[in-house]
């Protein structure tokens, strides 16, 4: 792993941080924060933004290694992590792994709820 991978990841992030920060808010301020709307919307700008990098990629653009990590790993990883499990799934699928598509849709959903649950009880427990 060189260090211009590990650059263009990192400012890539930063990009999508902040990105993440005012879609979130701005969401928040225009609809509300009663339902977790600016989490779904960046979650569903995150997956249509992977979904066309990939094509234009497949199709028009041949960017490089580190233009690649920059977006998909930097910018879009830390704008959502959603749109990658959206990608892994329809990979499964196209693969025609119906079971192991809809198996990872449930164990990521569920363990990923429980992990949240989980981690919340430890500290609970230890800080309080």
């Amino acid at each position: 792993m060189s260090v211009q991978m590990l650059v263009a990841v990192a400012a890539g992030g930063a990009l999508g941080a902040v990105g993440r920060y005012l879609v979130m808010s701005g969401v928040g301020h225009w609809i509300g924060h009663g339902f977790p709307y600016g989490t779904l919307a960046v979650n569903l700008i995150g997956s249509f933004a992977l979904g066309a990098l990939i094509e234009i990629s497949a199709l028009a653009w041949s960017p490089s290694e580190e233009m690649r990590a920059f977006l998909a790993a930097g910018v879009l990883g830390a704008f959502t992590t959603f749109s990658t499990f959206s990608m892994d799934t329809v990979v499964l699928w196209e693969r025609g792994e119906f079971v192991g598509a809809g198996i990872y849709v449930v164990c990521s959903v569920a363990l990923g709820v429980c992990g949240l649950i989980a981690g919340m009880s430890v500290f609970r427990a230890i800080l309080t």
